[in-house]
């Protein structure tokens, strides 16, 4: 063995990252993907130019604490709604993906829909699959740097587009864009404005498939959400292999049905080869089916070559769609969703809290008379100026008194109003240690009978 044989060798630990070109496809699946691009995106950039009750359909307005969804306007009291939409959203990811995998990877996931729109901008800018590669590789020309240019103004516009539109989920839409009119915007609206443009047009244009594989944690624990029963995108490789093309297949007595074209892996925005196998990889986007059954369909040979499918169906077990992790999911989805929206039904415009006074119990008023004093914190959660009434109940006779002898409470939209209220008592009705009474804030003149309740410690005279 020679000096040479006996040298260490360097392995280098990372694999250089290598660009994807995404052959454009047709079919089904990306149909029902573009029709989902467009929706999800129509929402997202029509939502805050539409006036929904005197106010911006959607915005969550940070400085006056307030969000606005479609004339429902909620406050940081409100944190229950937002919790319980949280707990929904965390639900239909488990309930979709046991029954259907990474269907929220393939159609519905921001980083894939936007990077939909900036492959469809490089397309139109520097033309198909081929022609990027040969572009790429190609020295600079004007040609190039014209394609070159125009894409990074279509990436550039339609990043600072989106970002506008973000800051406008946060800050009124009309006075932003009026704002950058004007050139008066301020100092955090234009941090944020670029800070989503820059993020948009990095994620979409240039990291795309790296997002998925190496930053998004839903591709490391997807797979304790899949079973046997999950329909995901397979390849039939009883059907299809041995695998082999041109004048090989002439040459076996029985080759299989894939013609090894590599027109699924030519599809695939994260660049895998379905037919290795399941893959954390894999959004389930469906391009290679599309673009399989295109093959099957020319070469004379059944589609479904590459398929939504299940384990078991692979192997040839009965497969079983709605099974007890489905269904429980369902329920448990349902009545998330049943109860939000019962809670958003009935949700009060006036929130309380009636705290009692701790320097003492009661008051001894007169011969006849006893008071318990309380501290009445009162807000509004309406969108208009209220004015609240006060009244006690639980005890024969009780009168309030508010403040410096009120007659009613005033309150701004979301103003948060502290005053001590006095509830006086006869003796000869209260005469135990404790009892329990209700104090009622009803809202004045209000179409809606708005008013809220708390049940509290009222003390007596027992001697």
């Amino acid at each position: 063995m020679s000096v040479e044989d006996t040298k260490p060798v360097e392995l280098s630990l990372y694999k250089a990252h290598e660009k994807i070109y995404p052959r454009e496809v047709k079919g089904r699946f990306q149909l029902k993907r573009k029709l989902a691009v467009w929706l999800l995106l129509g929402l997202f950039y029509v939502l805050p130019w539409i006036t929904w009750g005197g106010e911006q359909a959607i915005l969550f307005d940070l400085p006056q604490r307030r969000f606005h969804i479609f004339g429902i306007t909620l406050w940081p009291q409100d944190f229950i709604f937002l919790a319980l939409m949280l707990i929904i959203a965390a639900f239909s990811l488990f309930f979709f993906t046991a029954l259907a995998g990474r269907l929220w990877c393939g159609y519905a996931c921001p980083q894939t829909v936007w990077t939909e729109v900036f492959i469809w901008l490089e397309q139109w800018a520097e033309g198909n699959r081929n022609k990027r590669m040969k572009l790429d590789k190609g020295p600079w020309t004007r040609e190039k740097i014209r394609r070159k240019f125009s894409k990074q103004f279509l990436w550039i516009t339609f990043a600072l587009w989106t970002g506008f539109t973000f800051v406008g989920f946060f800050t009124p839409i009309k006075e932003l864009a009026m704002e950058i009119w004007q050139w008066t915007l301020g100092p955090w609206e234009m941090f944020w404005l670029l800070f989503y443009s820059f993020a948009t047009y990095g994620n979409a244009g240039f990291l795309r498939e790296q997002v998925c594989l190496y930053m998004c944690p839903y591709a490391r624990f997807q797979s304790a959400m899949f079973d046997k029963e999950t329909l995901i995108i397979s390849y039939d490789e009883q059907r299809g292999e041995p695998r082999m093309r041109g004048k090989k297949r002439r040459e076996v007595e029985n080759p299989g049905d894939c013609i090894d074209c590599t027109m699924c892996v030519q599809v695939c925005p994260t660049g895998i080869d379905i037919r290795d196998g399941l893959q954390y990889e894999c959004i389930a986007c469906a391009a290679c089916i599309d673009a399989c059954d295109q093959v099957m369909e020319k070469s004379g040979m059944p589609k479904g070559l590459i398929k939504y499918t299940t384990e078991n169906a692979l192997v040839g077990k009965p497969t079983q769609i709605l099974r007890p992790r489905t269904i429980i999911y369902f329920i448990i989805l349902m009545t998330l969703v049943a109860s939000f929206g019962v809670a958003l039904v009935n949700r009060s415009a006036i929130d309380m809290n009636v705290i009692h006074d701790r320097n003492s119990f009661y008051r001894i008023v007169d011969a006849n008379t006893i008071e318990n004093v309380y501290t009445l914190k009162v807000m509004n959660k309406g969108k208009d100026t209220a004015k609240y009434k006060v009244h006690a109940s639980g005890l024969d006779g009780l009168a309030v008194v508010l403040g410096l002898n009120e007659t009613e409470i005033e309150a701004q939209p979301g103003q948060l109003v502290t005053i001590p209220i006095k509830i006086k008592a006869d003796k000869s009705i209260a005469n135990k240690k404790i009892h329990t009474i209700e104090v009622t804030v009803n809202k004045i003149n209000s179409e809606d009978n708005d008013s809220a309740a708390e049940k509290v410690k009222y003390f007596g005279y027992d001697k």
